[in-house]
C-alpha cells in the first residue's frame, strides 16, 4: 500500500520500507512518529479513503542536508557577498502504511505489554533518584558556608614577574 503524504510544505510518495529525508520534525533518532497529514492512499490502481489511512514513520536521524551557496553581485561595483546555508533535516523510515483502525487495535495491546514491564522497572529506579537527591542536598548546604569563609579572606597578592635580563650585542671594531 502507499499513500502521498504532506510535511514540511512538500509531499512524498510513501510505502512502508521507504527511507525519506523531510524538513526537521520534532523528536530524535530511534522515536516514532505519525504523519497525520495524508493526501491519497492506494494499492496498484485502487485508490482508497486517505482519511481513514495513517503513515507511521521511524525517525533514523537528525542531520544537515548539503550546503546551498548563496552568491550575490553586482556588476562594475566591487560588490560579491558569499554565503552558504545547510537546511536541518529528518531522516524517516517509514513503518507502516494503512488503516488507523487496523493499527489502534493492534497498539493497545502492545502498549499493554510495554507498560507492565517498565512500571516494575520505573519503581526500582524512582528510589534511587529520591535518595541521591536528599544526599545531594545535604552536601549543597555544607558547602555554602566554607564559600562563605572563602570570600572573607582577601585573596593572597602575587608577586610581581621579573623582567628579562637585556642582551649584550657585540659591536664591531
Amino acid at each position: 500500500m502507499f499513500a502521498v503524504v504532506r510535511t514540511g510544505g512538500k509531499q512524498y510518495r510513501v510505502a512502508a520500507g521507504d527511507k525519506i529525508a523531510v524538513e526537521k520534525l520534532a523528536g530524535e533518532a530511534g522515536d516514532t512518529i505519525t504523519l497525520g497529514d495524508v493526501l491519497l492512499a492506494g494499492e496498484g490502481d485502487k485508490l482508497s479513503d486517505a482519511g481513514k489511512v495513517t503513515v507511521s514513520a521511524e525517525i533514523i536521524a537528525q542531520a544537515k542536508s548539503e550546503k546551498v551557496l548563496v552568491f550575490k553581485k553586482r556588476r562594475r561595483h566591487n560588490y560579491r557577498r558569499k554565503n552558504g546555508h545547510r537546511q536541518m533535516m529528518t531522516l524517516l523510515r517509514i513503518t507502516a502504511v494503512g488503516d488507523s483502525k487496523a493499527e489502534k487495535k493492534a497498539a493497545p495491546k502492545k502498549e499493554a505489554a510495554k507498560d507492565n514491564t517498565p512500571k516494575a522497572e520505573t519503581k526500582k529506579a524512582a528510589p534511587k533518584k529520591d535518595t541521591s537527591e536528599e544526599k545531594a542536598a545535604p552536601k549543597a548546604k555544607k558547602a555554602a558556608p566554607k564559600k562563605a569563609a572563602a570570600t572573607d579572606k582577601a585573596p593572597a597578592k602575587k608577586a610581581p614577574a621579573k623582567k628579562a635580563a637585556p642582551k649584550k650585542t657585540e659591536s664591531k671594531k
